[in-house]
């Protein structure tokens, strides 16, 4: 399925009323591991509250120690610094990485705004190594612009 394909199924998720927010985003984790071949882990992880930490919100995937990251740790901790889009191509690469299966070698990693401010992120893991392009990332900011509005 492509990825203009799924944004309308993207917003149908987020517009159910009968769901709390967390079923919705836990659907659209389901909606895109199940879609894009690529994507063999969708999770997002948010700001907890002011500390400069991200916790782990809703996932598919294979189950991950990693459920508090401080700011600046890994991939996700440095786009809670930056607030900007970070694509890794090749996991092995990277000095700052947190591994969370031996299977991945490849990331991308989106953040969230509220209000301007940065309140989380979508993270992809991929088992291909550089599969992600610039389509991935204008789509998971489609996406994190959508669900920001539920926020």
């Amino acid at each position: 399925m492509t990825f203009e394909e799924l944004k309308p199924k993207v917003l149908d998720i987020l517009h159910h009323d009968d769901k709390i927010r967390d079923e919705k985003l836990l659907q659209i984790c389901r909606l895109l591991e199940e879609n894009v071949d690529y994507y063999d882990w969708v999770g997002f992880y948010f700001r907890n509250g002011d500390k400069e930490e991200l916790v782990l919100g809703p996932y598919i995937g294979e189950p991950t120690d990693h459920t508090v990251i401080p700011f600046g740790k890994g991939i996700c901790g440095q786009v809670a610094v930056s607030n900007k889009n970070f694509v890794v191509p090749d996991v092995k690469a990277q000095d700052n990485y947190i591994a969370c299966s031996l299977t991945v070698k490849s990331e991308i990693v989106v953040p969230m705004f509220v209000d301007g401010k940065n309140i989380g992120q979508i993270d992809i893991d991929s088992n291909v190594l550089d599969p992600f392009t610039d389509l991935d990332e204008r789509f998971l900011e489609f996406v994190n612009e959508e669900v920001a509005k539920i926020f």
